[in-house]
């Protein structure tokens, strides 16, 4: 089987594309899988470190706001499509997933129209613009969040698979974790993300929090981000009687550790992370990114706190007093945190891969027989 994946930006793009190969390589050894993203998104750092082929076509979002970007943009769309024609062409795969990003649109669209076999996944309990338009071309839409099915059409079409979640997840051991990172034992683990590109806000409020409140209560690893690391680094001044507690760090690779780990997570609401919450059973505090398509952080960040698994504060109520304060009080109430963990879990998936991979066949039968 010749595999073609579209997926790009953010991590929350491509982890899933990933986690859709391995298990897909884990059931067909020979399978041919090759990513298509851009030169400028984190596949280009993600996907060849996991040791799959990365193609590139050029594309960018659009602007709200019509400037000479736009034109740049509308110009690249063009150009995308006629790359993404030729890349098919090239590669001939016998089945296109998308699972989020730009570069989804023109790849799917070129897919579909060849009648290649097509499946997008859409992550978000709010779909994006680009998923909904490919809806009508493609074969299946795979959704993660009960609330996105209303936004799609063709009931056959459209099935609730969950986000793929790494396997090293799935089969992290909290004890071995704790034991191989470096933290001091018997305090609880506090684990900030602010997404694959870092928070400026959340990033400044940490700092904040540990300069002005932090008394040494817990372990905390900080990821930053890359861009953001060094400037937040040299922010931080803390007693070096805390220095030990405190691990900032420019990005987490090996976060299947931190995960089983962590007691609990401070994180943005992106779609895989909350999945990921949901698959380890982790509390969290989450800050929804206000400068998100529609909002959707907010969207999947309620759905998570209506199942008790997580405390919500919004970027306009930040602030490090706040957030101090918050993690001291749950922290401080172990039976309160094991039920938001009970909570956290409460809808979790754990076979989102294997159940993608099952609409891959599906697909690819249908074909042979004429059934699409």
């Amino acid at each position: 089987m010749k595999v073609l994946i579209a997926g790009g930006g953010t991590g929350g793009h491509v982890n899933p594309g990933l986690a859709i190969a391995k298990y897909i390589k884990q059931q067909e050894q020979n399978a041919e899988i090759t990513f298509v993203g851009t030169k400028k998104g984190l596949e280009a750092k993600l996907v060849p470190r996991e040791g799959y082929s990365l193609e590139t076509i050029t594309v960018r979002g659009f602007r709200r706001k019509i400037s000479f970007d736009t034109v740049v943009a509308v110009k690249e769309l063009v150009q995308s499509f006629f790359e993404a024609s030729k890349l098919i062409n090239r590669l001939k795969p016998d089945v296109v997933i998308g699972t989020g990003g730009y570069v989804c649109g023109p790849v799917l669209y070129a897919a579909a129209k060849k009648g290649i076999p097509t499946l997008i996944h859409e992550s978000n309990a709010f779909p994006g613009v680009t998923n909904r338009i490919l809806a009508r071309y493609v074969d299946y839409v795979a959704i993660s969040f009960k609330e996105s099915e209303k936004y799609f059409k063709g009931k056959g079409r459209v099935v609730r698979t969950g986000n793929p979640v790494r396997q090293e997840l799935l089969n992290a051991d909290r004890q071995k974790a704790a034991s191989q990172l470096d933290i001091v034992q018997g305090k609880p683990l506090i684990v900030v993300m602010g997404g694959s590109r870092g928070a400026r806000k959340i990033n400044e409020t940490v700092a904040e929090m540990l300069n002005n409140c932090f008394k040494g209560e817990f372990n905390i690893i900080f990821s930053t981000g890359e861009q953001q690391f060094e400037t937040v680094k040299s922010s931080i001044k803390i007693a070096d009687r805390y220095k030990e507690l405190v691990k900032v760090v420019p990005y987490i690779y090996d976060v299947d550790k931190i995960y089983a780990a962590s007691d609990l997570m401070i994180c943005r609401a992106g779609a895989i992370t909350v999945s990921e919450l949901q698959t380890m059973g982790i509390p969290s505090v989450l800050i929804p990114s206000p400068y998100v398509t529609a909002n959707h952080q907010e969207h999947n960040a309620r759905s998570l706190e209506r199942d008790g698994g997580a405390a919500v504060i919004l970027e306009n109520d930040l602030n490090a007093e706040a957030l101090y304060n918050k993690i001291c009080s749950l922290i401080s109430n172990r039976d309160a945190l094991m039920q938001m963990a009970k909570g956290a879990a409460k809808n979790r998936m754990t076979d989102s891969a294997e159940k993608i991979y099952s609409l891959i066949q599906n697909i690819c039968k249908s074909l042979k027989t004429g059934k699409v």
